[in-house]
């Protein structure tokens, strides 16, 4: 039996798109836990709005921020003005358009799927400094009971983290929820095979609000 019909997806879309909230910006605060106190430089896949990008220049000697789409790069350069004299944000495409490395940090949240999985690992592998550190908060597609569960309960996790955070008024879509989306093709089991033959040690872990997580850790003294 469907827990969830049509009639009560399409009343808890209507919900979210009343309520908004950003599910990537939800894990940044794990993302910088992963990561040392101060490094040197940072590069940031996808960067969409320059949320990320600006988290990370609190830490970084220099941080570069990426993404494909012209529009929300103006959008993030605009956002950010002339706060941070070592952030920069260009237009390009991953994983061939990368800029040279090597980086002691490289994060890439909801943008994987988007990308040929065991191209982009590898030339991430390659841009990493050594004893630097690989940051992904992901998306795959739904399998397994265990995937089905942690969905079903992010569902009203979902509806009531937006609530709370507006209070329960209507709010429209941050800068952030722009940007172009598409479905993971890649299961959790999948890119867990793939990350761990290209990235010996990677932790990989399936997360509540249709996310997973990997880390790793390059070979090397920092």
């Amino acid at each position: 039996m469907k827990i969830l019909t049509p009639r009560v997806l399409q009343a808890l879309e209507r919900f979210n798109a009343a309520h908004p909230w950003d599910h990537n910006a939800h894990y940044h605060p794990w993302l910088l836990r992963q990561l040392p106190r101060r490094f040197g430089r940072a590069l940031d896949v996808g960067c969409g709005s320059g949320d990320l990008v600006r988290l990370l220049a609190g830490r970084a000697d220099e941080v570069e921020g990426i993404d494909s789409d012209p529009g929300i790069v103006a959008r993030a350069r605009e956002s950010t003005g002339d706060r941070y004299s070592h952030v920069t944000f260009s237009v390009a495409d991953a994983p061939d358009g990368l800029p040279p490395g090597p980086y002691d940090v490289i994060t890439c949240v909801a943008v994987l799927h988007h990308l040929p999985l065991a191209e982009t690992l590898t030339r991430f592998r390659q841009q990493l400094a050594p004893g630097g550190t690989l940051v992904v908060v992901g998306l795959a597609r739904e399998e397994t009971f265990v995937d089905r569960l942690l969905g079903y309960a992010s569902v009203p996790l979902n509806a009531a983290t937006g609530w709370v955070k507006h209070r329960g008024r209507t709010a429209p879509r941050p800068a952030s929820m722009t940007a172009v989306t598409r479905p993971a093709d890649a299961t959790f089991a999948e890119i867990g095979r793939e990350a761990r033959s290209l990235l010996p040690g990677a932790r990989l872990r399936r997360r509540l609000l249709w996310r997973y997580t990997l880390v790793w850790a390059a070979p090397g003294a920092r």
